[in-house]
């Protein structure tokens, strides 16, 4: 499977998920004008990914500087995916990181991980 490389914009983070390395990171800012263009193709490779993988630790490392309500709702249709996919026996694992100064951040990972049921998701506090 090949890999799916986007680089940061100012409005949309990068994106590298590399299934050889086990590499899966979304980092920057989020907030495109078209949120759902933007992340579609993230959720058509994914589920192509999980077609392939059987039981292997997938760990997605999140650091969301900023995002609009759009990517919330689009974020949280990921968790949900994800959620899907543990349920059919996937192990997953999502790093929500967030800079200790980012209160904001820190919320918005702590209302994700309410609601999730079956990924493991951590809260990462990052210190400079």
């Amino acid at each position: 499977m090949n890999k799916y490389n986007v680089q940061a914009t100012t409005s949309s983070p990068s994106i590298n998920f590399d299934p050889d390395a086990m590499i899966f990171e979304i980092k920057g800012e989020s907030y495109p004008e078209n949120c759902w263009a933007f992340y579609s193709p993230v959720f058509d490779w994914l589920g192509d990914f999980f077609d392939t993988v059987n039981g292997a630790l997938v760990e997605i490392d999140m650091e969301i500087i900023y995002f609009n309500s759009s990517s919330s709702k689009t974020f949280m249709d990921l968790f949900e995916m994800l959620d899907d996919q543990a349920e059919r026996g996937k192990k997953i694992v999502v790093n929500w990181r967030y800079h200790e100064e980012n209160e904001s951040a820190m919320e918005c990972g702590e209302e994700f991980m309410e609601d999730v049921e079956r990924i493991d998701f951590n809260l990462v506090e990052l210190t400079d």
